[in-house]
Formats: C-alpha cells, sequence, structure tokens
C-alpha cells in the first residue's frame, strides 16, 4: 500500500510546490487571465447586444418594407382604377364624339339628297313645262291653223280675263 498512500514529507512539499506556483499564477498570470475573460465577456456581450439591435432593425426593416409594399399596392390599384376611369371617359367621348360626326355626316347627307332632290324636281318640272309648252304649241298650231278659229280663242280668252 505504500503506492497508494504517500509520506507525510511528499505531501509537505507538493503543498509547498502548490502555494509557489499558486502565488506566481496569482501574481503574473491572474490578472491577465481575468481582464481577458472580462474583455472577452463584454466583447461577447457587446456583440449579442448588436445581435439582438441587428435583429430588433431587420424586423423594423421587414416591417417598413411591407408597409411600403401595401402602400405600393393601394397607389398601384388607386392608378389602375384612374386609368381605367379615365379609358372608360375616353372611350365615352370618343363615342359620343363618333355619333356626333355620323349624325352630321347624315344630316349633310339628307341635306345634300335633298338639296339634289329639288333640283331634279325643278329639272323635272322645267323639262314638263318645256314639254307642255312644246305639246300645247303644236295642238294649237293645228287647232288655229284658220282664221276663224284663231279669232274664236281670242275671244273666249278676253272673256276669261276680268278687266278692272
Amino acid at each position: 500500500m505504500d503506492l497508494v498512500t504517500p509520506d507525510i514529507g511528499l505531501i509537505i512539499w507538493q503543498t509547498v510546490v502548490f502555494l509557489i506556483v499558486f502565488a506566481i499564477l496569482a501574481l503574473k498570470v491572474w490578472k491577465p487571465i481575468t481582464e481577458a475573460l472580462k474583455s472577452r465577456d463584454g466583447f461577447i456581450r457587446d456583440s449579442l447586444q448588436s445581435a439582438e439591435a441587428a435583429k430588433e432593425e431587420m424586423k423594423q426593416l421587414q416591417a417598413d418594407n411591407e408597409y411600403l409594399l401595401k402602400e405600393a399596392r393601394i397607389e398601384r390599384d388607386i392608378m389602375l382604377k384612374d386609368a381605367t376611369k379615365i379609358a372608360n371617359e375616353i372611350k365615352e367621348a370618343a363615342k359620343e364624339e363618333t355619333s356626333k360626326i355620323s349624325s352630321k355626316m347624315i344630316e349633310d347627307a339628307k341635306a345634300a339628297i335633298n338639296t339634289e332632290k329639288k333640283a331634279a324636281l325643278a329639272d323635272v318640272k322645267n323639262l314638263v313645262a318645256a314639254l307642255s309648252i312644246d305639246i300645247a304649241e303644236k295642238v294649237l298650231r293645228k287647232s288655229l291653223e284658220d282664221k276663224k278659229s284663231q279669232e274664236a280663242l281670242v275671244k273666249d280668252l278676253l272673256k276669261d280675263i276680268k278687266v278692272n
């Protein structure tokens, strides 16, 4: 059992060496290690705070983006409604203008037809009058070839004319 249980002298020397090593570590190494740990702890804490702030900022940016998208969609819908309304107004105006133009063209065509009709009727009347005069002239020549018939016609015409 000598191997498992050490002598008292060995325990004392191990304790002395331990205390010397502990004193050297406490005086020389302990401060830089604790400062390094504190600075690392501060760095990690700052990094976590920065990450949390970045996460919050990302949430805010995402909310802003969603709001902007919503506003853009609303504006797009309004623009589409306005464009549709304007297109319908233009279409209605074009229909009205077309109907006005077609009505004007129909009226002009009717006026032209009436003018041509009147001109044609005047031509027909003139032709009928000319033909009537020609026929009357021929009839009168035949019926008034002798002097007696001419005198009888003049007397009849004078009777029809009233003298004031």
